[in-house]
């Protein structure tokens, strides 16, 4: 099967990102329609709690805990009823499992193309468009408030010149 070209020019390990630009109940409705379509199997049960973000000392190199973040993991085995299984995972810094969940189950069908794969396609496209927005309104912000220093000068200088 050709592959659509946004899709080419987005590596998996960038999907979850984008997909969680979209409305969490948006994705959860593509994924219950393809629960609906396959038998879904927990690799590991979905699970949400707190991750400590790590860091080291750049004087003496010893570690220490910046502070904790949500975290939501989920690992998923999907399987078409005809021998065909696939699996799919997500970790969001995001304390929402049920989110993690449904973003596992379209990571498992869009990679492996299985029917139904189209939904979790369209989203990651509108949601790399999304991004793209952003990150160009962000590029717009910084240009618009960068300062030419070399501009500026002290009286001093100024009488040196004179």
């Amino acid at each position: 099967m050709a592959k659509n070209h946004n899709e080419m020019m987005i590596s998996r390990d960038q999907w979850i990102r984008i997909w969680t630009t979209a409305p969490a109940a948006r994705v959860r409705a593509i994924a219950a329609e393809l629960e609906a379509r396959y038998t879904i199997n927990d690799v590991e049960l979905a699970q949400s709690g707190l991750g400590l973000l790590p860091l080291s000392d750049s004087a003496l190199g010893e570690a220490y805990f910046l502070g904790e973040i949500p975290l939501a993991r989920a690992h998923v085995r999907i399987s078409d009823g005809q021998g065909v299984q696939v699996e799919g995972a997500a970790t969001l810094v995001d304390d929402r499992a049920s989110l993690a969940h449904a973003l596992a189950i379209m990571d498992g069908v869009l990679s492996a193309r299985l029917p139904g794969y189209e939904s979790t396609l369209e989203l990651l496209t509108e949601g790399a468009a999304n991004i793209s927005k952003t990150d160009g309104d962000r590029r717009k912000l910084l240009a618009a408030t960068r300062v030419d220093f070399s501009l500026l000068s002290t009286s001093d200088e100024e009488n040196d010149n004179a």
